[in-house]
């Protein structure tokens, strides 16, 4: 444990949080919200934040703490994490990742178990926000690997402030905040941390790179390019999508093939994610052939039958549209709805809490 750090930067107060939280919203008149916590400084940093954020106005915080029970003084710390919170009234619950681990591949599935039970609490108790403390430090690292794999604009951009998933919104508050300036935040208010080994175990990449020092600045530009995107897709989204009372969705061919590539790529990969239950986007070289026979011209008749396809656990069948001689492209899971999820992204929801209890009814 520390309590201390060599660095004398300026902490994070309020009123900079709620400039860090202003343009991720919409949020409740009284916000709920859902933190992921480590034990690590800036994760801490993070709860400790988002609770006076969130009791301000009126609302409340669950800290949500990992076990991943990969070191055998994990659970310990788990519990002095929830401790310490909960010292501070914070409300917590420990997750515990369960059953064996990989030998390869660990810290991968490790994060995929972590986020799987994240998304499981916030799905359960109705929490439409979860937030993570990835900060400027760990965006640069992101983009340092990237760029070692010669990775395109999105992938230079790094990782973004706020990614919107069938459940829940995934927001990342901190990442303009370098990590000198966390430690600050704790080292005023006199609260220790834990710091993880495997931050500097050259076994992982991410860990390499910071002993190496091979971290460069981040690229505003790419960042700015990639949101950019984003809200064209969402706004094409809001504009084509027709969901249906069976779950699936229905997308008019005519109008995806008059969107921009760009713009037609990033919906679909959003729709076949939010169907599929993913818990990532489908493969590019996949998602490029679907495109391609999503923009042909059938070729069977006007029912638009044997084009149908299937995508990353959605199927895909071209049929003509009711009271209509337009061909619409119905996507549904291939077998039923997975997870439970709703198909309305939780930002919908967020000014009006009671509005969402049906999607996981």
């Amino acid at each position: 444990m520390r309590v201390s750090d060599p660095a004398e930067p300026r902490p994070v107060d309020g009123a900079a949080f709620a400039r860090l939280m202003a343009p991720l919203g919409p949020f409740e008149a009284r916000p709920e919200l859902a933190v992921a916590v480590s034990g690590g400084r800036d994760s801490l940093s993070l709860s400790l934040l988002a609770h006076e954020w969130s009791t301000g106005r009126g609302g409340r915080v669950l800290a949500l703490i990992v076990d991943h029970g990969l070191r055998p003084e994990a659970a310990r710390e788990a519990s002095e994490t929830a401790n310490l919170l909960q010292g501070r009234g914070i409300e917590s619950l420990v997750l515990r990742w369960a059953g064996p681990k990989p030998q390869a591949g660990l810290q991968e599935a490790a994060r995929v178990a972590r986020y799987r039970l994240l998304r499981d609490v916030c799905r359960e108790r109705g929490i439409l926000h979860l937030l993570v403390a990835h900060h400027a430090d760990d965006q640069a690292e992101t983009i340092a690997m990237r760029a070692a794999r010669a990775s395109g604009p999105d992938g230079l951009a790094g990782m973004a402030a706020l990614v919107e998933w069938p459940e829940v919104r995934l927001l990342r508050p901190l990442l303009p905040v370098p990590r000198a300036r966390l430690s600050a935040t704790l080292v005023l208010r006199g609260i220790a941390w834990i710091d993880d080994p495997s931050n500097i175990d050259p076994r992982f990449e991410r860990a390499r790179l910071r002993l190496a020092g091979a971290i460069e600045a981040g690229q505003p530009d790419a960042d700015r390019v990639r949101a950019d995107r984003e809200v064209r897709a969402a706004r094409a989204g809001a504009a084509l999508l027709q969901s249906r009372e069976d779950g699936s969705v229905a997308i008019d061919r005519v109008s995806l093939g008059r969107l921009p590539p760009d713009t037609r790529t990033r919906l679909v990969s959003r729709v076949v994610q939010a169907l599929g239950g993913g818990h990532h986007p489908p493969r590019r070289d996949r998602l490029d052939r679907a495109l391609v026979r999503m923009s042909a011209v059938p070729n069977r008749g006007k029912s638009g039958r044997g084009e149908d396809f299937t995508l990353s656990g959605c199927q895909f069948a071209l049929r003509q549209a009711v009271g209509s001689r337009q061909l619409e492209w119905i996507v549904r899971p291939e077998n039923g709805r997975k997870g439970r999820q709703p198909l309305i992204p939780a930002a919908f929801f967020a000014c009006d809490p009671a509005a969402a209890t049906h999607v996981w009814s």
